[in-house]
């Protein structure tokens, strides 16, 4: 139903980022992803990580502002989370 978009609070790589999810399907992901141009190596497994500097953007593209807590009870209650033990093993670990 929505593409959310929780607040650039990570820090990496000398900024900070936001990550970017889909309460509905990967499919939405991607589409919003490569509608707005974020490039595919930004994709995990289950979300976006997106630069500080996008987030102004990607909200007025139609992505959903919602603290990262709420982000993750959403993520987690569409079934797409991929969880911490998924993640390891998709690394190969």
């Amino acid at each position: 139903m929505a593409v959310l978009i929780d607040p650039p609070l990570w820090p990496k790589h000398g900024t900070v980022w936001s990550h970017l999810v889909s309460d509905t399907s990967i499919e939405e992901l991607v589409a919003f992803a490569d509608r707005t141009g974020i490039p595919r190596r930004g994709f995990d497994l289950d979300h976006y990580d997106v630069p500080a500097e996008r987030y102004d953007e990607l909200v007025a593209a139609g992505a959903e502002p919602v603290p990262a807590r709420d982000l993750v009870r959403r993520l987690a209650a569409s079934g797409l989370r991929v969880t911490p033990r998924e993640r390891r093993a998709s690394l190969g670990g």
